[in-house]
């Protein structure tokens, strides 16, 4: 009893002392508490990191009440699928259509439909992964068996205390408590984060308490450090210890071991959990799922733009043709049957309006120029490019077991692209 009432004074303590800046100020902070010292239930965090965000992640791009307005919205970025559209709606004006009402959006709906069918594929395999990740285990500490229970990787909280073992990734953003071999350092491979192969150097805070010199999970401590951010290699804070006397110790970006990253060269590493899910400097660089076009795409929309006017000059000079001609038979409309002509309305303006008429019409005629069937094939060919290279056993990487992935379905032909070449010449004196 005393041993519990020392420690929630302490806690009681600890909040005092972190909170005692200014509203501004706290908004900029970020207190963390051991999870396994507080009076909660085994799956509840405590005040105030019961607002902070769960280990959770979501990259899925799309809903099933968002998918429809957000996929049109992200096609009709496509200058050529809203030069479609509008020519399928101007079909629907009976003084200028060309073709059946319905059949003109026939094309229009199918490329929609193609595009719409990859993304949403494409949409389904971030949702395969994120449930991956998130049902990946982890050991967690629970304060209950009092040892080491894997945990699914949605459910850790901030505060709880993780252990990452060998060449395992680390979970959430954990500030480091324990080495494995009484050793205060450990590698980490930041591969995922920055593309570097070559393994970092982290240190442990100093906070082992027990005879051995290990960190104790049970031993209360407080984190106060930033809000999260998306600066990797940035990280303030300081850290009180029970048995200090609410002592400060100094934090650093050596002290962090961000999600993502891999444990190398070390039998084992134990930390609390300071960033989870999306609050982590892992997620916070990441934008999000996003339509990426690439320059085929970019390229495209600006060869559609000059075929449309080039198409607008066809259209004009076609429709000042057909009305000289129209005028020019005018007096005799039974040589022209084939135009409906509304009788006692023939006077002096009616050729310019069928003229003027007539250049909408010539839009629907010669919107050929711009092939719509284009679209749908290069939606096809990347999709059975993807399917290739997930299917192509010279990428398979044998040491890990995986094949390649491709995450974006929308710029697979950037693949191989060599844009800039430089040549380094070396001169050696003698």
């Amino acid at each position: 009893m005393a041993s519990s009432s020392s420690d929630s004074v302490f806690q009681r303590g600890l909040t005092k002392l972190c909170w005692h800046g200014k509203p501004a100020e706290r908004s900029r902070l970020r207190v963390v508490y051991n999870n396994a010292t507080l009076d909660t239930g085994s799956d509840r965090a405590a005040p105030p990191q019961v607002s902070y965000k769960t280990n959770k992640i979501k990259t899925t791009k799309y809903t099933l009440l968002t998918f429809l307005p957000k996929n049109l919205f992200e096609q009709f970025h496509r200058f050529a699928n809203m030069y479609f559209l509008f020519v399928a709606l101007l079909n629907f004006i009976p003084q200028v259509m060309a073709f059946g009402r319905e059949i003109a959006l026939i094309p229009v709906i199918g490329v929609l439909a193609v595009t719409a069918i990859k993304d949403v594929y494409e949409d389904y395999r971030r949702y395969q992964q994120d449930k991956k990740v998130n049902l990946s285990k982890c050991l967690v500490y629970n304060k209950v068996a009092k040892s080491y229970e894997p945990k699914e990787c949605y459910r850790v909280l901030v505060g709880d205390i993780v252990k990452v073992k060998c060449n395992e990734v680390i979970p959430a953003d954990l500030l480091l408590l324990e080495c494995s071999e009484n050793s205060t350092t450990c590698f980490i491979e930041t591969a995922n984060l920055d593309g570097e192969s070559n393994l970092k150097q982290r240190t442990a805070v100093d906070v082992s308490l027990d005879s051995n010199g290990k960190f104790d999970p049970r031993i209360p401590i407080m984190v106060e450090c930033e809000a999260p951010n998306a600066e990797l290699n940035k990280f303030n804070g300081y850290v009180v210890r029970h048995l200090d006397n609410g002592r400060k110790k100094g934090l650093s970006k050596e002290n962090l071991l961000l999600r993502g990253c891999v444990l190398r060269n070390t039998d084992y590493i134990k930390g609390i959990v300071i960033y989870a899910g999306h609050d982590t400097k892992a997620m916070k660089n990441s934008s999000g799922p996003r339509y990426k076009r690439s320059k085929l795409e970019r390229y495209m929309n600006r060869d559609v733009i000059w075929c449309l006017v080039i198409l607008l000059f066809l259209c004009f000079f076609s429709a000042i043709g057909s009305g000289v001609w129209l005028s020019l038979k005018w007096d005799s409309p039974e040589d022209i049957p084939y135009i409906p002509f509304d009788d006692g309305v023939r006077d002096g303006s009616k050729p310019a309006v069928e003229g003027f008429l007539r250049f909408w019409t010539f839009i629907i005629i010669y919107q050929v120029m711009i092939p719509l069937s284009l679209y749908a094939t290069l939606e096809i060919v990347k999709f059975c490019q993807v399917y290739f290279i997930h299917q192509d056993i010279a990428m398979y990487y044998e040491e890990a077991d995986i094949l390649p992935v491709c995450r974006a379905l929308n710029i697979t032909e950037e693949l191989g692209q060599v844009c800039v070449c430089v040549r380094v010449c070396v001169c050696a004196y003698l």
